[in-house]
C-alpha cells in the first residue's frame, strides 16, 4: 500500500484578480488591471517592470497602505486570511509582525529624532508584547544578525548619522523583528553604490536562510532581482506579461518587453556609455481606455491584432505563463 502523498501548502500570500484605480479630476486613473499572483512559504519572488508598471501599487494595496482616493477590487490572502477590507486594527495587527515592508529610501521611513535602538524595541514591543528590556536585547541581536558592525553603539545613533546603506540594514533589522512570515522588500538598493547593492542583497539572502521568511522583491532592475529571485513577474502598464522560474525566463524570455529588459539590463563589464537604456517609447497612459496590448506601441513584433485584441496571461508550459500574441519562441 502506497504511502499518502502530503497535500501541498497553500500559498503564503495569494493575489487574485487585483485591480487598483485613483479617482482624479473625474477621471479613472489604472494602476493595477487584473493581478493575479501566488508567493509560496519560503520563496523568493523577484517582481519587475518599469517605473508606473503598477508594481509597488501591486503591494501598497495588499498592505492596505494606498492613498484615501484609491479603489481596491479583488482578492489578497495571507495565510488563508483575506486582507482587503479588514479594519486599520486588525491590519496593524498582521503588518509588522507577520507581514513586513522595506522601502525604497530608509531616510523617510525611519523617525529623524529617535534613536534606531528605540525605533527597533518599539516593533517588539508593539507586536510582540515584549518588555522593555527585552525588546532591546532584542533590537541589538537583529542589528548584530544583519551584521551592523559595533551594533551596541549603533543603537544610540540617530537616523542621519548613518550612512545609506547602514539604514537599510537598520529597515532590514526592523522588518524582522518579529521574524514574519513575509518581507516585501520595494526597490531596496536602488539608492545605493554597486557594492552597498550586493551587500545587501546577500543580506537578504541570508535573512531568507536564517528565518525561512518569504521574500518580495520588487525592482526596475532585472540584473538586481536575478541574484536572488528562484521566479520572476514582470509587469507592464499595470498587467503581469510574463511569469516564469529565474533561469526560464533569462534563458529564453517568451514576451518582447522582458527580452528588451534583459537587454537593458546593466553590466559592470560594458563601459558606461554603452548602458544606455535601450526601450524606446513610454508606457501608454492610464486614463486612457485600453485597447489591444498595451506594448504594441513598443514592440518589435507587433501585428494589427495586437491593436486590436488584449492578449490574456496564458499558461505555454507547467511553469511559465506570457499574456503575448506572438512569443518568442
Amino acid at each position: 500500500m502506497s504511502a499518502a502523498v502530503p497535500a501541498p501548502e497553500p500559498p503564503t500570500l495569494r493575489i487574485e484578480g487585483l485591480k487598483v484605480s485613483y479617482g482624479v479630476d473625474g477621471a479613472a486613473i489604472a494602476a493595477v488591471r487584473d493581478v493575479s499572483l501566488e508567493v509560496s512559504a519560503g520563496e523568493c519572488l523577484g517582481v519587475v517592470g518599469e517605473s508606473g508598471s503598477g508594481k509597488s501599487q501591486l503591494f501598497l494595496a495588499a498592505l492596505g497602505l494606498l492613498a484615501s482616493n484609491a479603489r481596491i477590487a479583488g482578492s489578497v490572502r495571507f495565510d488563508g486570511t483575506e486582507l482587503l477590507g479588514l479594519t486599520a486594527a486588525a491590519l496593524n495587527r498582521i503588518r509588522g509582525s507577520k507581514l513586513s515592508m522595506v522601502f525604497q529610501d530608509p531616510m523617510t521611513s525611519l523617525t529623524p529624532h529617535v534613536r534606531i535602538g528605540v525605533q527597533l524595541a518599539e516593533v517588539r514591543v508593539h507586536h510582540a508584547a515584549a518588555t522593555w528590556s527585552e525588546a532591546e536585547r532584542s533590537a541589538l541581536d537583529m542589528l548584530e544578525r544583519v551584521h551592523v558592525p559595533d551594533a551596541e553603539r549603533r543603537m544610540r545613533a540617530y537616523p542621519h548619522e548613518l550612512s545609506g546603506g547602514m539604514r537599510q540594514r537598520v529597515m532590514i533589522a526592523m522588518s524582522l523583528m518579529c521574524e514574519p512570515r513575509l518581507v516585501i522588500a520595494d526597490e531596496p538598493t536602488s539608492a545605493l553604490d554597486v557594492t552597498v547593492q550586493a551587500q545587501i542583497l546577500a543580506l537578504l539572502r541570508d535573512m531568507r536562510a536564517q528565518f525561512g521568511t518569504s521574500i518580495v522583491l520588487i525592482s526596475h532592475d532585472l540584473g538586481v532581482v536575478a541574484g536572488i529571485a528562484e521566479r520572476i513577474v514582470v509587469m507592464y502598464a499595470g498587467r503581469v506579461v510574463e511569469s516564469a522560474p529565474m533561469r526560464e525566463l533569462l534563458r529564453a524570455p517568451r514576451h518582447p518587453y522582458t527580452a528588451l529588459l534583459t537587454q537593458c539590463a546593466p553590466s559592470l563589464h560594458q563601459p558606461r556609455r554603452d548602458r544606455m537604456p535601450c526601450l524606446k517609447g513610454q508606457p501608454p497612459n492610464p486614463s486612457e481606455p485600453e485597447i489591444g496590448c498595451a506594448f504594441a506601441p513598443r514592440c518589435p513584433r507587433v501585428s494589427d491584432r495586437c491593436r486590436e485584441q488584449r492578449p490574456p496571461l496564458a499558461r505555454i508550459d507547467e511553469l511559465c505563463q506570457v499574456a503575448c500574441h506572438h512569443p518568442l519562441p
